[in-house]
């Protein structure tokens, strides 16, 4: 039968049925994948609730809470003091760059595993005889090298950090001055200051920012300044904090004062620089010396003593 020699009613109904049948079809398969999608979801989320109950007893959760717990104590029995060493090593912490409060107890952990590690590593795989005193004081040597090797890696981090912050500190005083002649606040000044920083000394804006964060959680500019000072380490820092509190007890101007402090950076800048050119002749002569004399010695003399030796003079 063809389907086209039907009446219009005829073909209207098909085309209604199987209109029909395709949108019912359509709902009943949406239906059916979102139920798949949901059944799945309650699975995943059973399976991870076992999961975690389980990892209460896998190796992975009791080392780390393990570490964590060695963590703890060493920082309750060794780090928890106030004595005179205990505040040196946190300053000197603060000034490398590390901020944690369990700063100390990662630096106490640190030289201990460092120590018998090397120690461990020097008994295994040093090329002398079992028991002999060589091999004993090549043990001595690495767990003295663990020891100190952390903090040699604090002294160097001070060293790069405090240079960095030498040589940024006139750029700083120059912006303070540039916004203090526009008009802003020592506050805003600060805080402009240390997002323009924030490239070319990374460290020296992290601290103004601290800095800033100190302030506006209450604390005087006298007191934040000072406390930016002993972070930086610098004798600049400090005449600075020092400089700002007597220009508010005084009641002087602040940007005179910051212009005649800011002038002073640049003359110390170019007095370094200055020191480091005029010394530079000295430190060469002790390569000259090893490097360059003896070639040219051998340069001269070698054709004479040839002769000398050849029987040709």
């Amino acid at each position: 039968m063809d389907i086209f020699s039907l009446g219009d009613g005829t073909m209207v109904g098909v085309l209604v049925f199987l209109a029909t049948g395709t949108l019912a079809f359509s709902i009943m398969a949406l239906v059916r994948v979102q139920g798949a999608v949901k059944r799945r979801a309650a699975g995943i989320s059973k399976l991870d609730t076992s999961d975690r109950a389980g990892n209460s007893r896998s190796l992975r959760h009791s080392s780390v809470k393990a570490a964590q717990q060695v963590i703890e104590y060493t920082q309750k029995h060794y780090t928890s003091g106030d004595n005179k060493e205990m505040k040196v090593l946190r300053q000197r912490l603060i000034r490398a760059g590390f901020y944690e409060t369990r700063a100390a107890a990662y630096f106490f952990l640190a030289r201990t595993i460092l120590a018998l590690g090397l120690s461990t590593m020097v008994f295994m795989f040093a090329p002398t005889a079992e028991g002999s005193a060589v091999l004993w004081m090549l043990i001595g040597v690495g767990g003295i090298a663990g020891y100190i090797g952390p903090s040699i890696y604090i002294d160097k981090r001070i060293k790069a950090r405090q240079q960095e912050h030498q040589s940024g500190f006139p750029d700083f005083m120059d912006l303070l001055v540039v916004c203090a002649d526009a008009g802003l606040s020592m506050e805003a000044s600060l805080d402009r200051v240390g997002r323009e920083l924030g490239v070319s000394y990374p460290s020296l804006s992290a601290n103004i920012h601290m800095c800033n964060l100190e302030i506006r959680a209450g604390r005087t500019m006298s007191d934040a300044l000072e406390h930016l000072g002993d972070r930086l380490g610098l004798e600049e820092s400090r005449s600075f904090a020092t400089l700002i509190q007597q220009s508010e007890e005084l009641g002087s101007s602040i940007t005179d004062a910051l212009r005649v402090y800011s002038d002073d950076m640049r003359h110390k800048r170019l007095s370094r620089a200055e020191e480091k050119a005029y010394s530079l002749p000295a430190k060469l002569s002790v390569p000259m010396m090893v490097c360059i004399f003896p070639v040219l010695f051998v340069v001269i003399l070698l054709p004479v003593i040839v002769r000398l030796s050849s029987g040709n003079y």
